[in-house]
Formats: structure tokens, sequence, C-alpha cells
């Protein structure tokens, strides 16, 4: 039976409803990420792994990448940054890997999983992540700018090009793979949170039928998004309150034995079309009733002031 600490069960129990007793917790440790360059020509710097290692804490462990609650199966208590320095990269950096603990709680229902990473069978893990920077190894520049030409996994003279990945955002979950990206251990870069639109977020948002969780990215989205209808909302408001004052002056004009004050009431759940077909209507009524304009003539530049036929209408 896995041991476990006094300290990790505390740990533990910061997540759990009830307080857990050592006997009813399995344990086990997991390698989520390092440095060295990985099947998709990516690899995580060193500060990215630093960074990364609080964001995890918390994060269930699923089975690939499906994010449904029936295939959550531990959680992460504890996370820290492990470096080998006996052991360089391919790049000439001490190795670095993200290193966890994570917990089960023990059922029947799970101790077949239980007996499978005992035995070696679920070993290989991925995680989800979102990062904000992809940098070229190859000339330092962003890569999603569309600035950089250089290809992921071509050769340039000596050097392979490959993503540096940096700038952690957010951290979603890990799982048990088949086959990971990393050969340590494994990420799926593929999915990647920021890629997603607004319309990919307001989609997830309307389908949810229960609770959802937004990543950082999709607040930063939301948050523009709202500020952004709240100028429209503001600048639609000022327009019909133009029409209104336009369609007030003009009815007071084609059909002033109307109330005004009721007629404008009766108008405020007209859409923005319909308000403006009125107001052209009653703008065409309205010139029918002015008063015709004089024809004067006495801009002509040789008028005949003797007969006054300057002012002739």
């Amino acid at each position: 039976m896995t041991t476990v600490s006094e300290e990790e069960l505390r740990q533990i129990n910061e997540y759990t409803r009830r307080a857990l007793s050592a006997e009813e917790v399995y344990v086990f440790s997991v390698t989520l990420c390092d440095n060295e360059v990985d099947r998709d020509f990516e690899r995580f710097s060193i500060p990215a792994l630093q960074g990364l290692a609080p964001l995890f804490l918390g994060k269930s462990g699923i089975f690939d990448h499906d994010q449904k609650a029936g295939g959550q199966s531990a959680r992460i208590f504890k996370t820290w940054v492990e470096e080998n320095k006996a052991r360089t990269t391919a790049q000439g950096e001490p190795y670095t890997m993200l290193r966890a603990k994570a917990y089960m709680v023990r059922t029947e229902k799970n101790r077949s999983l239980i007996e499978e990473i005992d035995g070696g069978i679920k070993k290989e893990v991925s995680v989800g992540c979102s990062m904000g920077a992809a940098k070229c190894s190859i000339c330092g520049k962003e890569h999603r700018s569309m600035a950089c030409e250089h290809r992921p996994g071509t050769c340039y003279g000596k050097e392979v090009c490959h993503l540096i990945l940096d700038d952690p955002r957010d951290a979603y979950e890990w799982s048990f793979v088949a086959v990971p990206a990393q050969r340590a251990a494994g990420v799926t870069k593929a999915f990647k949170k920021e890629a997603l639109s607004l319309n990919d977020t307001l989609e997830r948002i309307k389908s949810a039928k229960s609770g959802l969780q937004l990543s950082a990215d999709d607040v930063q989205r939301l948050k523009a998004h709202l500020t952004a209808l709240e100028q429209a909302q503001r600048d639609a408001k000022t327009f019909r309150d133009k029409l209104f004052c336009d369609i007030e002056k003009y009815l007071l004009l084609a059909l002033p034995q109307i109330n005004a004050k009721q007629f404008l009431a009766g108008c405020r759940t007209m859409s923005a079309d319909d308000l403006q077909e009125l107001c052209k209507s009653l703008q065409t009524q309205a010139a029918d009733t002015l008063p015709p304009a004089l024809q004067l003539k006495h801009n002509e530049p040789k008028m005949n002031r003797q007969n006054n036929r300057a002012f002739c209408i």
C-alpha cells in the first residue's frame, strides 16, 4: 500500500469536502512536462515550467483530453519543478521537469485503474494548457503573429527549428494517453484555448447545461465583447434618441391634432428600421404642409429695378 505522509494528507484534504484518511487515498507521482523538444517540435522554457506549476494545482486527471466529468479519475495536490544537473537537453539547458503528485479515492470502481498504474500500464500523460507565447528558436520572433518565416521541424543550417513555449496563461487538465507529444511525459499543445474564437466561447456558454469552466483567455475575450456591446448600446441609444426627436418634430408639423406624447410612447417598442421608415413618412407629410418658399430673383446680376420684376412671384 502506498504510504501517505501527514503533510500529503493535509494537502489532499484541502480539495475534499470531508477529511479523508490515509487508508482511503491512493497517491502517485507523475511527470507532466519538461524542457526537451517534443514530437511536435515544441518545448517549454524553464520559466514556463515554473509558471505552470501553481496553475496545475487542483487540476483533474482524465483520459485522452475528453473533458467529461465521468472521466475524472485523479486530482493533483502538489507540484514542483525538478532539475537534473547531471543531464542536459539538446539545447544545452539543464534537464528540467514539471513534477506533480496526484491522489485518487480508493473505490471498487477504480481498483483496476490503480492496479494498471502500479503495473506500469497507465503511465504516459499529456497536459492541456494555454501558452501566451510561442517563439521561433531560429529568429526569436512570435510564431503565431505570422512575422516568422521559419517552419518547425525544418533544418536551417545545423539547427532544426522548433517553438519555445512561454508565458503560461492557464492549465486545464492532464490526461492518460497512449502516445504523448513529449517523450518523457507529454503535452497536447494542439488543444490551445487561445486559438478559439469568441464565437467558440459563446457557443460553449450557450450549449452548457450546468456549470462551465472558462480559461483566462475566455474571460478576456468575454470582457472585450462586453465592452464592445456596452459601446454599441450607447451608440444605439443616441441614434434612437435622435430618431424620436425628429419624429416628434415632423409629427407636430404633419399631424398637429395627434397627441405627440401618447404617439411616441407607442413607438418605444419599434425597431430602429421601423422608426426610420416612420420618420421618413412623417417628414414627407410635413413637407406638404410647410409654406411655399419665396421665389425672389433679386440676386440676378442684371435686374430691372424700374419695373420691380425682381419681386414677381
